[in-house]
């Protein structure tokens, strides 16, 4: 499993509720895309309660990441590859 903090990540929120994460992204990113619980990104595997969503917001990612004793988190990374990927609909 990859390591989310080697990517640097933007918080956009932080310790927050999975259905928090959600409404956020979808409320603030216009492209968004409902993935399935253990949906891989980045190396690493979202998890939370459906629906879980990704936004793209020009070439950044938005998503929710659950970090064990910390909570969970929506972040932003530079997307390179996995914009695509995701757009293609591809796990």
């Amino acid at each position: 499993m990859g390591c989310i903090d080697a990517l640097k990540p933007e918080i956009m929120l932080s310790r927050t509720t999975f259905k928090e994460a959600r409404e956020y992204i979808r409320k603030n990113v216009r492209d968004y895309h409902e993935v399935e619980p253990g949906y891989r990104i980045f190396d690493v595997h979202i998890i939370g309660v459906p629906p879980l969503y990704v936004g793209v917001d020009d070439e950044h990612v938005i998503f929710p990441y659950t970090k064990p004793c910390h909570g969970t988190f929506v972040v932003k990374i530079p997307g390179g590859d996995e914009i695509a990927r995701l757009r293609a609909g591809k796990k």
